[in-house]
Formats: structure tokens, C-alpha cells, sequence
């Protein structure tokens, strides 16, 4: 009977034993994020849960759709609203997100500027910005036409539209009438940063960064970046003092990062990569902005209604024509996509001059032509869209030295552009 006992007693040990083990090696026992990514070729978001223990990504049995052709995905602080901004149709596509990762709810806003091509969002989650490029050089000999009135005789200057947003809602409200642009916008970026004025007073400013291709009058190449300044309670953009700074050739994208290094002095820097063919092709122009008077930044540079831009060294060489840049967590590690060599140019940010050291390796291999890139908030993970082999290249991130490593790559559906994750 004891015999009978033991062995019971041995056969309910070995059944825990082994549940144990196979709920541990399940994957809904570990903890999971969530990527999304758009499809331009099917006009939808798909969905890929992320171990957050390892990285891998495993498709979602789920899409949300968009209007055509979707190219930017952004996320609210929370985390619980999405917006999508679709080139092909115009307009910006929002999104409740549900407690399971799933979108729902969907809602489109027409943009009302055509050819919109970027858009941000100050990191309150208070207003999105929206460039588009209008109809100017899309029919040529057409006048200048009022942007309250267009129409069908006249083209549409280029423009800046703002929306007030709020967290966890996904309502847009257009704050104001877009502001007309001088030049053709290719990319747009937000920082807000606490400038110490010349009689020690601080202000706290949000400021707008665009890239232009075109200047308008006279009509001819631009490459610039301008700088804008934004009215923190109603959305009003007004341009800096100083006219756009020089870039390289054919600015494709833009961010502002602002750092914060142990002992020592940070500040805000502004990259701009180069993707076109002329000077200072295929590179990153950085600047420092001038938030506080040093030996570079004097008074003028420095004062309530400008925060001057001032080059750090020369552009900085990357793979052919550079699309897309993020940066880790903790804005030490600058991370390029580069679309014409299928490759992510890795790099070191100093601190406090905001000059660019290549990390070791310095570029990795991705899928064909990458057109967008995004980064866990863990800083462990990174995600590149590759539109033209329609798969998604996952690395894993060094958090000690931002290196790129145990590349993978997971299909995804056809030509992914935008993605983020959550």
C-alpha cells in the first residue's frame, strides 16, 4: 500500500513538475510588447508581439485598416491612441488603443493641405505637426491661391498644420489656419528645451525644426533647415529670426535631441540627414542650438524670439541615401536608416558637443531598401521597416555602447513603411 503511495505521490510530482516547465517556455508566460507597423501595400497597421526578454517578434493574427497609403505611425504618451498619417489619401487615421494591443475605433481627418508628407508630436502629447508640400510645382503656371479658398484655378502654397491633441483621446482639433511655408518641406521635428536669456531669466520654448528641398522665391534648390517657434497654448508657429541654415544636399529627415550628461553640460542638437546626389550628399549635418550664451553662442543668438544654429563641424558620412534617424532611450546613440544601401549607420553622441563617433560596427545590414526605423522603450531592441522585401530586421542594443547586434529578419506584410512600438 505505502508502494501505491509513493508512486502516486511520484506521478503528481512529475505532472507539476512538467506544467511548470511549459507554462515557463510558453510565450504568454513572458512578458510581451507590441510593433506596429503600416503596410502601403495593403492600406492597413499589423500588428507583431515583441519578447521583451529576447526581442523576437511573432506576427499577431490582426490589422486595423488605413486610408491609402500610410507612411507614419505615431503613439500618444499613454500608449492608448495611434495616429496614422496617410500620403496617398490625405489624411491622418486615429485609432483607440485597446488594453490587449489591438486598434479600434477608427476615425480619418482630412488634411486640409494636399501632399502632406511628415508629422511629429511635442512629447506632452499637446499638438501634432504636419507638413505638406501643397500643389505648387505639381501645376506649374497655376497663381498663388488663398489657403481659406483654393481652387481649381490657382495652387496651394506649402504648409504647416497643427492639431491640439490630447492623451488618450482621438480627437484632433486643427489649432488656427495652416501656416504657409516659403519652401518644400521634406521632414519636421519638435523639442522643447529651457533657454537662459542674457539677464539670467528662463524661458521654456517649443521649438520646431523642418527640412526644405525648394525655395519657392526665387524658385530654385533650398536644402535647409528652418526654425520655428510654437506658441505653447494656442499652437501658433512663427519662424525664428534667423533665415533657414544650410544642410546638404536633398534633406530627408530631422530630429532634435537633447542631452544630459553625468556631471557635465548637455544641450539640444538638431541632425539633419543628407540623402540627395550634390555637396554633402549621403551624411548627417548637425547643429547645436543655442540655448544658453557661451564662447559660440553670443547674445543675439540667445534671445526670447531666437535660438540660433550654430554647424558642429562637417556633415558626417553614411550609407546612401539616409531616410529615417531615432535615438535610444537615453539620447546617447544615434541610429540612421539608409535607404540606398539597406543598412543602419550606428553612432555615439557627445553630450556636450553633440559631434558623431561611429560605434563598433558602424553600420549593420538590413533587409531591401529600409524606410523607417523605431526603438523599444527598454533602449534593447530595435526595428527597421524594409519596403522592398516587405520583412521587418529586428537587433538587439548594447544599453552599455549601442552597438547593433543578432540581426533578424520576419516578414511582414507588403511594402511596410512606418512602424512603433509600444
Amino acid at each position: 500500500m505505502s508502494k501505491k503511495i509513493s508512486g502516486l505521490f511520484a506521478l503528481v510530482a512529475f505532472l507539476s513538475l512538467s506544467l511548470f516547465l511549459i507554462n515557463c517556455g510558453s510565450s504568454s508566460s513572458r512578458p510581451a510588447g507590441v510593433l506596429y507597423v503600416l503596410s502601403q501595400g495593403e492600406n492597413n497597421v499589423g500588428s507583431f508581439a515583441i519578447d521583451l526578454g529576447n526581442g523576437r517578434l511573432s506576427l499577431l493574427n490582426r490589422t486595423a485598416a488605413t486610408d491609402m497609403t500610410p507612411s507614419t505611425i505615431l503613439l500618444d504618451p499613454s500608449g492608448t491612441v495611434a495616429y496614422v498619417l496617410n500620403t496617398g489619401s490625405n489624411s491622418i487615421t486615429t485609432y483607440t488603443v485597446s488594453s490587449d494591443g489591438s486598434l479600434s475605433a477608427p476615425t480619418s481627418t482630412v488634411l486640409p493641405v494636399p501632399n502632406s508628407v511628415a508629422m511629429t508630436r511635442d512629447a506632452a502629447g499637446t499638438f501634432l505637426f504636419v507638413v505638406s508640400q501643397g500643389t505648387v510645382l505639381l501645376e506649374p503656371g497655376k497663381e498663388i491661391c488663398a489657403q481659406a479658398q483654393p481652387n481649381a484655378g490657382c495652387t496651394i502654397l506649402p504648409a504647416l498644420t497643427v492639431f491640439a491633441i490630447q492623451s488618450g483621446s482621438t480627437t484632433l482639433t486643427q489649432a488656427g489656419n495652416p501656416t504657409n511655408l516659403n519652401q518644400i518641406p521634406t521632414s519636421v521635428a519638435v523639442a522643447t528645451v529651457t533657454t537662459t536669456l542674457s539677464d539670467t531669466t528662463q524661458v521654456t520654448k517649443t521649438l520646431l525644426y523642418i527640412t526644405n528641398i525648394v525655395d519657392l522665391i526665387p524658385l530654385q534648390d533650398d536644402n535647409t533647415v528652418a526654425a520655428y517657434q510654437v506658441d505653447t497654448a494656442s499652437g501658433a508657429v512663427t519662424p525664428q529670426t534667423n533665415p533657414p541654415y544650410p544642410t546638404g544636399s536633398v534633406p530627408s529627415a530631422v530630429v532634435a535631441v537633447q542631452t544630459t550628461p553625468t556631471g557635465g553640460s548637455g544641450g539640444l542638437f538638431v541632425y539633419v540627414t543628407n540623402s540627395g546626389s550634390g555637396s554633402g550628399a549621403n551624411s548627417v549635418s548637425i547643429f547645436q542650438v543655442c540655448t544658453q550664451l557661451s564662447a559660440t553662442c553670443t547674445s543675439p543668438d540667445v534671445t526670447a524670439t531666437n535660438n540660433t544654429l550654430i554647424p558642429v563641424g562637417n556633415p558626417v558620412s553614411v550609407g546612401l541615401n539616409p531616410v529615417a534617424m531615432t535615438v535610444d532611450p537615453t539620447n546617447n546613440f544615434l541610429y540612421v536608416v539608409n535607404h540606398g544601401s539597406s543598412s543602419v549607420s550606428a553612432f555615439r553622441i557627445n553630450p556636450s558637443t553633440g559631434e558623431l563617433s561611429a560605434l563598433n560596427p558602424s553600420s549593420v545590414s538590413t533587409g531591401s531598401s529600409p524606410v523607417a526605423i523605431t526603438m523599444h522603450s527598454s533602449g534593447k531592441f530595435l526595428y527597421v521597416s524594409n519596403n522592398a522585401s516587405s520583412n521587418i530586421s529586428g537587433f538587439d542594443v548594447s544599453t552599455t555602447n549601442g552597438a547593433l547586434s543578432n540581426a533578424t529578419n520576419v516578414t511582414s506584410s507588403a511594402q511596410p513603411a512606418g512602424l512603433v512600438a509600444k
